[in-house]
């Protein structure tokens, strides 16, 4: 599966956003047990969850979507996207 997916920890009150071509409970496993190294981000925390899981047909949009959640700069737009799917819709349809 290639997704972009947020994932949240209640220690950090912090999202986090990333993309992936593996099974995404194994990488969020991952980011909880430090298999990324200590000085990553999401090494600061152990209780990352599953926000929200944008699947995409393909790596490349995977990455736009990516950056463009991450260019809002924002929680609460990251929040809207749950409470709103057309915002999800909106997405996947940019530079399309």
């Amino acid at each position: 599966m290639i997704a972009c997916y947020i994932i949240f920890s209640k220690k950090l009150d912090r999202f986090y956003i990333g993309v992936t071509q593996s099974d995404l409970n194994e990488r969020i496993s991952k980011h909880n047990n430090g298999s990324y190294g200590n000085h990553r981000y999401t090494a600061k925390a152990n209780d990352w969850e599953l926000f929200i899981c944008i699947e995409c047909e393909n790596i490349r949009k995977a990455t736009s979507i990516e950056k463009q959640i991450k260019k809002m700069k924002s929680s609460v737009y990251i929040k809207n996207l749950k409470l709103y799917p057309d915002l999800i819709k909106k997405l996947k349809n940019i530079n399309n």
